[in-house]
């Protein structure tokens, strides 16, 4: 791997490649660029063995490297996860380009006509890790977005990526289009990293998913334009008149069918006068599925199995099999529990009551806000987006899941018959 200055120095003709490739690619056909994607999509189908003897290489040195499970989660690509990688691309070729798409439009008095249209960023930029997934996802909704896209995929995601990027390649370039269109910067390593993010000029944006940590590093050092991935610490609130079976599966849910990623809940929040008849079915199903209860004082007194929580459980972002749990007196303190420690991502209400469903929806102030339904549900691809860039908790240009819209930009287009301005 390349580490050293000179060997990062390296890394501005990768950059002008890709520059080069967005400017062909910005008005490149709906048609070729769906080509392109149905072939990556096949690609993955007919090389999905490989894929997955490189991935086990990286899990293998995932664990002997002392990778979480979660992330160990993230990085894991077997059979069904490649064929539903493939299928999403699939999904995204047949989504509406949004390139072109008239935003708004008028005719002036004097005749001028002017229309704002959807344009391509150009180069798109993404630090991630241990997800290979996003390598496939971003290329694909870079491509049918008009973008090219460089990759920064880390080292514990090396084999599995090397494989896909290749894969990707040679699908595009098989379809017509230039293989510059998707790059990766691995072989430049944390240098390359840092380097991507002094790109200013060759990037026009930066894209960082992964940890609070990763995301605040690029937040902080970028010299190029970011859109923030946010962590998730993620919270669902049972109201008074929550209904037991559903806050009983929604809470399951929310917590169990995929810990380790950022719309899995991390906090659970109880009226009290539900708290009795709720919480020790809703506890029983969590802990039977192996999950840790760290929980407050109140909490404890009906479930003493639980742990006691300490003032950092309420702000964390677990990832794991964990979650921590708090008895409320109203739902005014629950959404001032939530403004404390939530991260912006997702935050549901479980409730019969149309007033407090309103009051939740209307005054917490997340990405995803949620009434009766599992957090799990804030991801671009139950959205209908075929798969997602992220997760977006800034307010500016984008929020909440990202799909082919949220990486274009907009230019304004006049039309004139020789008017000048008085």
């Amino acid at each position: 791997m390349l580490q050293s200055l000179n060997d990062v120095a390296q890394l501005t003709p990768t950059l002008e490649a890709a520059r080069t490739a967005s400017l062909s690619l910005a008005s490149a056909s709906t048609e070729l660029k769906n080509k392109a994607l149905k072939m990556v999509a096949q690609s993955l189908r007919d090389h999905a063995t490989q894929i997955v003897t490189a991935n086990q290489a990286d899990l293998a040195a995932g664990a002997t490297n002392g990778l979480s499970a979660g992330l160990l989660d993230r990085l894991k690509l077997d059979a069904p996860r490649i064929l539903a990688l493939a299928d999403s691309v699939d999904q995204i070729a047949l989504l509406t380009d949004p390139v072109g798409q008239v935003v708004r439009g008028s005719s002036l008095p004097n005749g001028i006509k002017i229309s704002q249209v959807r344009v391509p960023f150009g180069v798109i930029g993404v630090i991630y890790e241990a997800r290979p997934n996003v390598t496939v996802d971003l290329a694909a909704l870079a491509l049918k977005s008009g973008n090219a896209v460089v990759l920064r995929g880390g080292s514990a995601a090396e084999n599995s990526n090397r494989i896909l990027i290749d894969l990707v390649q040679s699908a595009i370039t098989d379809a017509g289009l230039n293989p510059d269109s998707v790059q990766t910067i691995d072989p430049f390593g944390r240098a390359g990293a840092t380097e991507l993010m002094k790109a200013r000029g060759y990037v026009d944006v930066l894209i960082p998913r992964g940890s609070a940590n990763l995301i605040q590093t690029v937040v902080r050092e970028s010299q190029v334009p970011v859109i923030e991935t946010g962590a998730g610490v993620v919270h669902v609130f049972l109201d008074e008149t929550a209904t037991k079976q559903w806050a009983i599966d929604i809470v399951h849910n929310s917590k169990t069918h995929r810990p380790s990623v950022c719309n899995a809940l991390e906090t659970l929040l109880v009226h009290r006068s539900a708290a009795e008849r709720l919480l020790p079915d809703v506890l029983d199903k969590l802990t039977a599925s192996g999950v840790t209860v760290h929980a407050d004082a109140r909490t404890r007194a009906l479930y003493p199995s639980a742990v006691p929580a300490t003032d950092d459980d309420w702000g964390t972002e677990y990832m794991s099999l964990d979650i921590s749990v708090a008895i409320v007196d109203s739902l005014d303190e629950a959404m001032d529990h939530i403004r404390r420690y939530s991260t912006g991502h997702t935050e549901s209400i479980i409730t019969n009551d149309l007033q407090n469903a309103e009051r939740f929806l209307n005054e917490v102030d997340s990405a995803s806000v949620m009434v009766n339904t599992s957090t799990r549900f804030t991801d671009g691809g139950e959205f209908g987006f075929g798969a997602e860039v992220g997760i977006s908790t800034q307010k500016l240009h984008a929020r909440g899941p990202m799909g082919l819209p949220e990486l274009t930009s907009t230019k304004w287009i006049v039309r004139g018959t020789g008017q000048v301005r008085a």
